[in-house]
Protein backbone atom coordinates (compact mmCIF):
# COMPACT_ATOMS: atom_id res chain seq x y z
CA UNK A 1 0.00 0.00 0.00
CA UNK A 2 1.51 3.05 -1.05
CA UNK A 3 0.82 6.82 1.23
CA UNK A 4 0.90 9.59 -0.88
CA UNK A 5 1.55 12.80 0.90
CA UNK A 6 0.80 16.02 -0.40
CA UNK A 7 2.71 19.15 0.36
CA UNK A 8 0.97 22.46 0.02
CA UNK A 9 2.68 25.25 -0.26
CA UNK A 10 1.14 29.25 0.13
CA UNK A 11 3.14 31.59 -2.27
CA UNK A 12 2.90 35.24 -0.12
CA UNK A 13 5.33 37.67 1.18
CA UNK A 14 7.84 36.86 3.89
CA UNK A 15 7.26 38.80 7.29
CA UNK A 16 10.01 40.31 9.41
CA UNK A 17 10.14 41.88 12.69
CA UNK A 18 9.18 45.65 12.46
CA UNK A 19 9.46 48.50 15.14
CA UNK A 20 7.35 50.76 16.82
CA UNK A 21 7.89 54.52 16.42
CA UNK A 22 6.61 57.35 17.92
CA UNK A 23 6.44 61.17 16.81
CA UNK A 24 5.19 64.64 17.93
CA UNK A 25 2.11 65.98 15.79
CA UNK A 26 3.57 68.51 13.51
CA UNK A 27 7.32 67.03 13.83
CA UNK A 28 9.44 64.90 11.61
CA UNK A 29 9.46 61.26 11.73
CA UNK A 30 12.08 58.64 9.60
CA UNK A 31 10.92 55.05 9.45
CA UNK A 32 13.30 52.83 8.84
CA UNK A 33 12.01 50.14 6.66
CA UNK A 34 14.46 47.05 7.39
CA UNK A 35 16.92 46.62 4.29
CA UNK A 36 19.56 48.33 3.37
CA UNK A 37 19.22 47.21 -0.31
CA UNK A 38 16.72 45.45 -2.91
CA UNK A 39 17.18 44.46 -6.21
CA UNK A 40 13.74 44.60 -7.92
CA UNK A 41 10.84 47.03 -6.11
CA UNK A 42 10.27 48.81 -2.63
CA UNK A 43 7.19 50.19 -1.35
CA UNK A 44 5.36 51.67 1.23
CA UNK A 45 2.59 51.28 2.39
CA UNK A 46 -0.12 52.96 5.35
CA UNK A 47 -2.65 51.00 5.83
CA UNK A 48 -3.99 49.69 2.68
CA UNK A 49 -2.82 52.63 0.90
CA UNK A 50 0.33 53.24 -1.12
CA UNK A 51 2.55 56.02 -0.49
CA UNK A 52 5.78 55.29 -2.49
CA UNK A 53 6.74 52.74 -4.99
CA UNK A 54 9.99 52.61 -6.20
CA UNK A 55 11.83 50.61 -8.79
CA UNK A 56 15.40 48.71 -9.41
CA UNK A 57 16.24 51.63 -11.61
CA UNK A 58 15.31 54.21 -8.50
CA UNK A 59 12.30 55.67 -10.18
CA UNK A 60 10.06 56.76 -7.98
CA UNK A 61 6.29 56.93 -7.89
CA UNK A 62 3.67 59.12 -5.25
CA UNK A 63 0.58 57.31 -4.20
CA UNK A 64 -2.33 59.24 -4.38
CA UNK A 65 -2.63 59.92 -0.47
CA UNK A 66 -1.92 62.91 1.24
CA UNK A 67 0.63 61.78 2.99
CA UNK A 68 2.39 61.11 -0.14
CA UNK A 69 3.13 64.78 -0.27
CA UNK A 70 3.86 65.42 2.71
CA UNK A 71 6.83 62.43 2.24
CA UNK A 72 10.02 61.12 0.73
CA UNK A 73 12.25 57.96 0.49
CA UNK A 74 15.89 58.38 1.73
CA UNK A 75 17.73 55.53 1.52
CA UNK A 76 14.86 53.26 1.60
CA UNK A 77 13.54 54.88 4.48
CA UNK A 78 10.40 56.83 4.77
CA UNK A 79 11.19 60.38 6.05
CA UNK A 80 7.13 62.24 6.63
CA UNK A 81 7.75 65.85 7.58
CA UNK A 82 4.62 67.88 9.49
CA UNK A 83 3.01 64.71 10.73
CA UNK A 84 -0.40 64.54 11.52
CA UNK A 85 -3.23 62.65 13.91
CA UNK A 86 -4.29 61.11 10.52
CA UNK A 87 -0.47 59.37 10.19
CA UNK A 88 -0.67 57.67 13.17
CA UNK A 89 -1.30 53.38 12.45
CA UNK A 90 0.20 50.63 10.73
CA UNK A 91 3.21 51.08 8.10
CA UNK A 92 4.49 48.17 5.67
CA UNK A 93 8.12 48.22 3.79
CA UNK A 94 7.38 45.49 0.81
CA UNK A 95 10.86 45.33 0.02
CA UNK A 96 11.92 42.13 -3.09
CA UNK A 97 8.94 40.60 -1.46
CA UNK A 98 9.99 40.91 2.33
CA UNK A 99 7.33 42.53 4.53
CA UNK A 100 8.81 45.07 7.18
CA UNK A 101 5.21 46.08 9.24
CA UNK A 102 6.07 48.98 11.07
CA UNK A 103 3.74 51.11 13.62
CA UNK A 104 3.79 55.16 14.44
CA UNK A 105 2.04 56.53 17.72
CA UNK A 106 1.81 59.70 17.61
CA UNK A 107 1.35 62.33 20.83
CA UNK A 108 1.67 66.19 21.68
CA UNK A 109 3.41 67.93 25.00
CA UNK A 110 2.13 70.20 26.80
CA UNK A 111 4.58 72.46 28.89
CA UNK A 112 2.93 74.77 31.35
CA UNK A 113 4.22 76.47 35.26
CA UNK A 114 1.43 77.27 37.49
CA UNK A 115 0.57 80.06 38.10
CA UNK A 116 2.65 81.85 35.72
CA UNK A 117 5.96 81.67 33.92
CA UNK A 118 6.87 85.05 35.96
CA UNK A 119 7.24 84.44 39.51
CA UNK A 120 8.54 86.21 42.50
CA UNK A 121 11.16 84.75 45.22
CA UNK A 122 9.82 82.64 47.75
CA UNK A 123 6.57 82.24 46.40
CA UNK A 124 5.28 78.53 45.67
CA UNK A 125 4.90 77.23 41.87
CA UNK A 126 4.11 74.04 39.82
CA UNK A 127 5.78 72.69 36.32
CA UNK A 128 4.21 70.23 34.34
CA UNK A 129 4.76 67.66 31.10
CA UNK A 130 1.62 66.14 30.45
CA UNK A 131 1.82 64.08 27.02
CA UNK A 132 -1.24 64.05 25.37
CA UNK A 133 -1.84 61.11 22.96
CA UNK A 134 -0.65 57.26 21.99
CA UNK A 135 2.24 57.06 24.72
CA UNK A 136 1.99 53.86 25.77
CA UNK A 137 5.77 52.94 27.29
CA UNK A 138 7.29 56.82 27.17
CA UNK A 139 9.00 57.89 30.74
CA UNK A 140 8.72 61.95 31.05
CA UNK A 141 11.42 63.83 32.68
CA UNK A 142 12.62 67.42 33.82
CA UNK A 143 15.99 68.37 33.50
CA UNK A 144 18.10 71.23 34.23
CA UNK A 145 21.89 71.92 34.28
CA UNK A 146 23.03 72.44 37.49
CA UNK A 147 19.33 71.53 39.57
CA UNK A 148 18.94 68.18 41.01
CA UNK A 149 15.51 67.20 40.01
CA UNK A 150 13.63 63.50 41.00
CA UNK A 151 14.33 61.20 37.81
CA UNK A 152 11.01 59.99 35.55
CA UNK A 153 8.56 63.09 36.98
CA UNK A 154 6.36 64.74 34.87
CA UNK A 155 5.66 67.49 37.79
CA UNK A 156 7.90 69.44 39.88
CA UNK A 157 7.48 71.55 43.03
CA UNK A 158 9.30 74.92 43.22
CA UNK A 159 9.29 75.42 47.17
CA UNK A 160 10.15 78.38 47.87
CA UNK A 161 11.17 80.04 44.32
CA UNK A 162 14.60 81.09 44.41
CA UNK A 163 16.65 82.79 41.81
CA UNK A 164 18.63 79.76 41.12
CA UNK A 165 15.17 78.82 38.99
CA UNK A 166 15.20 81.74 36.47
CA UNK A 167 15.81 80.40 33.25
CA UNK A 168 15.66 77.43 30.74
CA UNK A 169 13.51 74.03 31.90
CA UNK A 170 13.71 70.95 29.85
CA UNK A 171 10.98 68.22 29.39
CA UNK A 172 12.74 64.83 27.95
CA UNK A 173 10.22 62.67 26.51
CA UNK A 174 11.92 59.35 25.88
CA UNK A 175 10.35 56.07 23.77
CA UNK A 176 12.09 53.96 22.86
CA UNK A 177 14.86 54.84 21.02
CA UNK A 178 13.50 58.19 20.26
CA UNK A 179 13.71 61.07 22.45
CA UNK A 180 11.51 65.01 21.98
CA UNK A 181 12.79 68.07 24.42
CA UNK A 182 10.05 70.74 25.08
CA UNK A 183 11.45 73.97 26.40
CA UNK A 184 10.20 76.21 28.95
CA UNK A 185 11.37 79.45 30.34
CA UNK A 186 11.10 80.87 33.71
CA UNK A 187 11.36 84.36 34.78
CA UNK A 188 12.38 85.01 38.62
CA UNK A 189 11.53 88.18 39.73
CA UNK A 190 13.54 89.88 42.44
CA UNK A 191 12.12 92.68 44.86
CA UNK A 192 13.00 96.56 43.97
CA UNK A 193 15.80 97.83 45.89
CA UNK A 194 14.82 100.73 46.97
CA UNK A 195 17.46 103.91 47.84
CA UNK A 196 16.80 106.44 51.09
CA UNK A 197 17.89 109.92 50.65
CA UNK A 198 20.34 111.12 52.89
CA UNK A 199 18.67 112.83 55.66
CA UNK A 200 19.99 116.31 56.63
CA UNK A 201 21.09 116.59 60.40
CA UNK A 202 19.07 118.55 62.89
CA UNK A 203 19.85 121.67 64.43
CA UNK A 204 22.94 122.35 61.70
CA UNK A 205 23.27 126.28 60.63
CA UNK A 206 23.92 127.09 57.19
CA UNK A 207 26.02 130.38 57.24
CA UNK A 208 26.15 132.28 53.96
CA UNK A 209 29.55 135.03 53.76
CA UNK A 210 28.76 137.81 52.11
Amino acid sequence: MKVIVLFVFVLGALSAAGEDFFAKVGGKVTLNCGVSSYRHTLQWHHGTDVVFNVDQRGFTRKGLVELARRSVVRQNNLEISSVRETDTGEFKCLADGTRHEHSLSLFSVLVSVKPSAVLKLNDEATLQCEVIGQHHGCEVEWRRLNTYLPSNTSTVQLKPVKTSHNGPWLCFVTCGRNTFIERLAIKVQEPPTTTTPPSTPKNVTFVTSV
